[in-house]
């Protein structure tokens, strides 16, 4: 009997179960699940060191963790691109690599976009020898030299920055990259060059960052083009060196000087910002003004006072005293040594400012004329001796110069030294004094009247005479009278025999006896004979006939000659006698 339950309706009958393999499943799949494919998988397990992927097939993978940028990221339910490197491993599991993955991506990416001599951004992953690796999608190279226009000495500061870079090199095979970041940089700074070259105009204020240093000047990056910045545009004061006012890294603003578009070339001012002092220097230190000033360089003619940054006067060596002769500055003066000095000229046009010290105190000269007239007699030591004279001291810094023809009125004298030494107090007569030379000409024999004005009283020919001998010469000696006056006596006039050398029968000091044969007013000389001290009235009258035919001024050596004809006319007159 059939039963029937009111409160349920009419059933639908229920629908039959279609079971089906994983191979069906996989006939039926838009999947292609062959080695070297790139499918998406679903993460079903984080595990410490791996992640477990379903990828639709009919085992799971496991992917590394090594491969994964960030496991802490990483959770269930992700989907993440793999490589199928084996569909079953000896495990029966799918073999797959997601790092490969991203790699055949990229890298097809990268062809596709990204010629040799394209641009890419990537991120700078690890320092190795040579280099660094870049991550552009895959991993790249790029060489020490091509990572900035200087190669940096340290690597490590790049690691973990993002730039831009230029694909330089692809190889297919190798499936490797070469990247510069230089030649895009060198790029780059082309373009601002070029474009500084055509905006820059000179006069122009620019920015820049000092790039080198070198002894004569800097070398200013102005982002795009390096302008030279010399050393003597660095300021209107005296630099040694750059580096007294600039260092390597320090950000300045300079004047753009000169431009030459053809060669790329700025030169760049630095002082040019400032005044130049120069420009009303006429007001600022009128000839004659005191100034106070610091000695910078010290040179055989003088000395660099600076006054002012900029500004240096020179002074002269012969306005460093009045009287003292300095030989160089450095004699009384040093480098550094704050001194005053008044201001005696000015040559804006040259930039030379002359200065003196002497004019600091009261010239001695200007009274020397007044106190030194010609005629005052003067006393004082004997300060220095040269071939022409001595140096007599007057007073502190003022000196007489004694001529060695000043020093005897009838005495021949050669050298100073013969007659004075350093030390000796002399007296003398001042003779003339020449401000503008600074001299005063002294005299020693003018303290006395010269013999040879009354040489008729003292001496006459024939006279018998005895003196010492004071000097020998070749062709005689000297002797040396009263009345301070020499004679000589020439080698023929020594004895009657014939005297091959004069040192064989006289010698210094030795007293003679001779006779008067000869007096020669113009060349202030007296001739004398040894051997005719003993001559007859007669025989003197014979001699002084023949010496009195010499020319007037006649050098009394050439009395031989006289002397030997005098011999001659005795001999003869003897023999008439006979």
């Amino acid at each position: 009997m059939e039963s029937s339950n009111p409160t349920r309706g009419p059933q639908t009958p229920p629908s039959p179960v279609i079971m089906i393999t994983m191979e069906e499943a996989l006939k039926h799949s838009n999947l292609r699940f062959v080695a070297g494919e790139i499918v998406k998988g679903t993460i079903i397990e984080v595990r410490p060191k791996e992640v477990l992927v379903d990828i639709g097939y009919k085992s799971e993978g496991v992917i590394p963790g090594n491969e994964i940028v960030d496991m802490k990221a990483v959770k269930v339910g992700d989907e993440i691109d793999v490589l199928i490197e084996k569909l079953e491993d000896k495990d029966g599991m799918v073999v797959l690599s997601h790092e490969k993955a991203e790699f055949k991506k990229n890298w097809e990416r990268i062809l596709s976009i990204c010629n040799e001599g394209g641009t890419i951004n990537g991120k700078v992953k690890a320092a190795v020898k040579g280099g660094l690796i870049v991550n552009i999608g895959v991993e790249a190279f790029l060489p020490a030299s091509q990572i900035d226009v200087i190669t940096p000495k340290n690597l490590a500061q790049f690691v973990g920055n993002n730039y831009d870079f230029k694909v330089v090199k692809i190889n297919q095979e190798r499936q490797n990259i070469v990247l510069s970041r230089r030649e895009l940089i060198e790029q780059e700074r082309n373009e601002r060059r070029q474009k500084l070259l055509t905006e820059m105009t000179p006069g122009d204020i620019r920015k820049g960052t000092v790039k080198n240093l070198t002894d004569f000047g800097a070398f200013i990056d102005l982002n795009g083009i390096d302008g030279l910045l010399h050393i003597t545009d660095m300021s209107w004061g005296r630099i040694g060196h750059p580096s007294e006012v600039l260092k390597v890294g320090q950000d300045i603003d300079v004047v753009v000087l000169d431009i030459n578009r053809e060669k790329e070339r700025v030169s760049l001012g630095l002082k040019q910002k400032m005044a130049n002092p120069w420009d009303k220097i006429e007001n600022k230190y009128p000839v004659g003004t005191k100034i106070k000033g610091k000695v910078v360089n010290l040179v055989p003619y003088g000395a660099f006072v600076e006054i002012e940054p900029g500004v240096e006067g020179l002074i002269h060596v012969t306005e460093l005293s009045w009287t003292k002769r300095i030989a160089k500055p450095s004699d009384v003066l040093k480098a550094d040594q704050e001194i005053e000095a008044v201001v005696l000229g000015i040559n804006r046009d040259e930039q030379k400012i002359s200065l003196g010290i002497r004019q600091l105190e009261g010239n001695p000269w200007d009274k020397a004329q007044e106190k030194y007239v010609p005629g005052t007699h003067v006393k004082g030591k004997i300060r220095n001796l040269t071939s022409y004279g001595a140096f007599i001291e007057l007073e502190e810094g003022l000196d007489g110069m004694i001529h060695v023809s000043d020093i005897s009125w009838t005495r021949k004298i050669n050298h100073p030294s013969e007659v004075l030494k350093k030390g000796d107090e002399v007296e003398a007569i001042v003779l003339e004094v020449d401000k503008a030379n600074q001299r005063i000409a002294v005299g020693i024999k003018q303290l006395s009247t010269d013999p040879w004005d009354k040489i008729d009283l003292l001496y006459k020919v024939g006279d018998l005479v005895t003196g010492q001998v004071t000097k020998l010469a070749s062709f005689g000696a000297f002797v040396g009278l009263q009345h301070e006056i020499d004679g000589l006596v020439h080698i023929s006039q020594i004895s009657e025999d014939r005297v091959e050398k004069i040192k064989n029968v006289l010698k210094a000091g030795q007293e003679v006896t001779a006779r008067v044969i000869k007096i020669d007013r113009s060349d202030r000389r007296i001739g004398l004979s040894i051997k005719a001290a003993n001559y007859s009235h007669e025989q003197l009258k014979a001699e002084q006939a023949v010496l009195d035919a010499l020319k007037p001024g006649e050098d009394l050596v050439a009395l031989q000659h006289a002397f030997d004809a005098a011999d001659e006319a005795i001999k003869g007159q003897d023999e008439v006698q006979g």
